[in-house]
């Protein structure tokens, strides 16, 4: 199935006095929630039920968090990477940086080989309301 797309006009907020270009944005088209991945994981197996392929996700977002927040990298094959990134304020001299300038941080996912493949083969449409 096609990943559908709007499409939108937008100024270049760098220059506020440019002409307006018209760019496509991605379209969701509904959502699932982590018990509904469960029961599909589950649905593959007759070995494990959906309880537990939930209980076993939620214990994963559980360590996955624990990690991040240690300060790791979390490395889970071919599934991806995730990593905290940093945002902060720009000071003029190294002893100057401190926690006070950090303003937010970010969890950041690198994609594993099959999540890659798929955006590589990705189809598109044009969303009709």
């Amino acid at each position: 199935m096609p990943v559908k797309y709007n499409v939108v006009e937008r100024k270049n907020p760098l220059d506020k006095n440019s002409t307006p270009k018209f760019y496509a944005i991605a379209k969701a088209d509904g959502e699932i929630n982590l018990r509904a991945i469960a029961k599909e994981i589950a649905g593959g197996s007759t070995t494990v039920s959906d309880t537990d392929v939930f209980a076993v996700l939620n214990d994963l977002i559980k360590s996955i968090a624990r990690h991040l927040n240690d300060g790791e990298i979390v490395k889970l094959g071919d599934f991806g990477t995730f990593r905290l990134t940093l945002s902060s304020e720009g000071v003029e001299t190294a002893e100057k940086v401190n926690t006070s300038v950090i303003k937010s941080s970010k969890i950041n996912f690198r994609p594993g080989q099959d999540l890659q493949d798929m955006l590589r083969n990705i189809k598109y449409e044009k969303y009709k309301k």
